[in-house]
This record gives C-alpha cells, sequence and structure tokens, in this order.
C-alpha cells in the first residue's frame, strides 16, 4: 500500500481500524526529544516517495529492534518534546504505515501532533513515567484513561476535541473532508 490517505478502500479500512473508544496493544518506550530525524532517519530521504519502503526504518536509530520488531497494534511511548524537528509528515506517515494506532507522550512537537492527527495516528499527551518496553496497555480514549496491567498504573489524560476524534475516526485529515465535504 502506498500512502493509505491516497486509496478509499485504505480509507475505508483505517476508519474502522480507528472507530474503537479503546486501544491495547504492548508499548516500545522511547526517552526525551525524539525527533523526526529518529522516526525517519534523513539518510533515507530518497525514500519520501515511498511510504512502506521508508517506514522499514522507523525508529531505528532511536532503537534498531523497532524498525526490525514493531508489529502493528502496538504503541509507542515517548518523553518530553516527541516528534521534534523538522515538520515532514514522513514521520507521522511511517507510524500510521507500521500500523501504529497511538503515541503516548509527555508532550508532542507542535507541528508533529498536528500532522499525526492529519494521518490518523492518535497523539495522546500523559505522564509515560514508569511505563517500559513491553508494558500491555489499554487506552480508553473516550474516558481519557491508560491502564498499564503491566505496572499496575491507571494514567488520566485529557481526552482529545471532538473534531480531532472525527478526524482520527475517518482515518486522517484527507478520508474526513472527502467524507464530509470540508469542515462543517
Amino acid at each position: 500500500m502506498s500512502s493509505s490517505l491516497n486509496a478509499a478502500g485504505s480509507a475505508r479500512n483505517n476508519k474502522e481500524q480507528n472507530m474503537s473508544t479503546i486501544i491495547q496493544g504492548t508499548c516500545w518506550v522511547f526517552g526525551d526529544g525524539i525527533s523526526t530525524d529518529h522516526i525517519t532517519p534523513g539518510r533515507y530521504y530518497h525514500l519520501r516517495g515511498d511510504i512502506p519502503a521508508l517506514a522499514e526504518h522507523t525508529l531505528e536509530d532511536a532503537d534498531p529492534r523497532f524498525a526490525a520488531e514493531a508489529r502493528p497494534g502496538e504503541i509507542v511511548v515517548g518523553g518530553a518534546n516527541f516528534g521534534q524537528g523538522s515538520s515532514r509528515e514522513h514521520a507521522a506517515l511511517v507510524l500510521k504505515e507500521r500500523g501504529i494506532p497511538v503515541v503516548l507522550a509527555q508532550s508532542f512537537a507542535r507541528i508533529f501532533f498536528r500532522n499525526m492527527v492529519n494521518v490518523g495516528v492518535t497523539p495522546i499527551t500523559c505522564s509515560t513515567a514508569g511505563f517500559r518496553g513491553g508494558d500491555d496497555l489499554t487506552i480508553d480514549l473516550e474516558a481519557g484513561q491508560v491502564l498499564n496491567h503491566t505496572r499496575d498504573l491507571n494514567v488520566p489524560f485529557n481526552p482529545l476535541p471532538p473534531i480531532m476524534r472525527e478526524i482520527l475516526d475517518a482515518g486522517g485529515l484527507v478520508p474526513y473532508v472527502q467524507e464530509n465535504g470540508g469542515f462543517a
């Protein structure tokens, strides 16, 4: 699949995946300051027109195991200022291509946060202290709660505004606009 934003069938599939208000999965944990260059290393810039090929290198500079072992449905957990750096949307697109439904972080770079919503990956701002790689998580998007079953943690967060949830439920901004004819 090239860009999931360009295929109507893929957009429908993404919408079906995103419609759940509960997300469950194991997590990969990264520290503070994960930049868009960590997510999509600049040396692979020549692959920017081939998102599946670029996605094979997702986060390999932060943890080489992620690029080789991460599976669809797993959750990325970051520290402060996740997605800092350039405004390239490719960093968010490769997460979507890898099937990452949500990123939890203490804070996000502003443009990266919007890029995630625009491509259909849910950004959640919350405390990530105490999370470890491989922890089993359940995220309730409506209740604003992350349950870390492995560590017996209950972490609250402010749920996303309704318009962002609607965009995410549609699979991203392009499918949302296609379905709704714009913003009403």
